[in-house]
């Protein structure tokens, strides 16, 4: 009898069939629970939140939100502020973000020079680039 029931679950195992098992059952996973919808006064208080806390704060941004939307708006003299402030926004509960920051035209032309500045260098010490001959193969 044993050699028929080893015969049948190997059978089973190749097949893929799924065989049953004896013993205690799995406990039934419980969905978790559906959180409240947040309100735009909510996400925009978090959003606030965490301009404070970051350096993003000292820019003064304003932020509303409608609809889950949050429009941004400002000046920086930073660049890289305008993609934080996106970033923040959107961890402080924002569907989608309308970033209409402005950044500063003297911090524009600065990181444009400073871009051309590093094309003109060939690896990045001032030194032109060589070019490496290929290797004949034999």
């Amino acid at each position: 009898m044993r050699i028929v029931l080893l015969a049948l679950a190997v059978a089973a195992g190749l097949t893929g069939a799924d065989i049953p098992r004896t013993g205690a059952a799995k406990p039934a996973v419980k969905a978790p629970a559906k959180a409240a919808p947040r309100t735009d006064a909510d996400i925009e208080g978090d959003i606030r939140r965490r301009f404070a806390k970051s350096k993003i704060g000292e820019d003064g941004f304003t932020v509303k939100v409608r609809g889950g939307v949050a429009i941004l708006e400002g000046k920086t003299k930073v660049i890289q502020r305008k993609g934080v402030a996106t970033r923040l926004a959107r961890l402080g509960g924002a569907r989608r973000v309308d970033n209409q920051i402005q950044i500063d035209e003297a911090a524009r032309a600065a990181a444009a020079a400073r871009l051309e500045r590093g094309r003109g260098r060939g690896d990045g010490h001032g030194q032109e680039r060589r070019r490496v001959q290929p290797v004949p193969r034999r």
